[in-house]
């Protein structure tokens, strides 16, 4: 439940929304893209490395990425739950560091251009330590890394949507 603060009773929510000059089913295509992922996520050298390992994510598929986050190397396996193309789709953590993990991906088109809308849920494990550290540092890094995924798919929607 949302306190309206973006802060949910069992979590934390982040919501994103960015503006893409592309068709609709170009930037599903692009935000549902391995490949893409890994590319907007250079900077802590993810990989896919077990289930689906390239290409686009379809409902049931799932997904085990390997990253380095903190200086400290984590595995984190999530799958597709709900898929309607073009407009929606969510993926879940099934195992990881967080006590849950689901983002909501949300695509509407109007007029050429795709509004892509991002529900990011989550929750910290350990406590009152896992939540100072999620209120002093994590919400932010994620953000930050939601905002740079959404950016890459955004320049390659626009510009290159060959590559998927």
């Amino acid at each position: 439940m949302e306190d309206g603060k973006g802060k949910m009773e069992d979590g934390t929510e982040i919501v994103l929304h960015i503006s893409i000059n592309a068709p609709i089913q170009i930037v599903f295509d692009c935000a549902r893209s391995i490949d893409i992922h890994q590319l907007s996520t250079a900077k802590t050298n993810e990989k896919a490395i077990a289930g689906r390992t390239s290409g686009l994510c379809e409902l049931g598929d799932e997904v085990t990425w390997k990253a380095k986050h903190f200086g400290i190397y984590q595995t984190l396996s999530s799958k597709i739950t709900k898929l309607k193309a073009p407009h929606y789709f969510q993926d879940c953590m099934i195992k990881g560091a967080f006590s849950f993990i689901k983002h909501d991906h949300f695509f509407e088109e109007k007029d050429g251009i795709t509004i892509m809308k991002d529900i990011f849920a989550y929750g910290v494990p350990y406590g009152i330590f896992g939540s100072l550290f999620n209120k002093i540092i994590l919400k932010k890094y994620m953000t930050n890394l939601l905002i740079t995924r959404n950016q890459v798919i955004k320049e390659v929607s626009e510009k290159n949507p060959q590559i998927i």
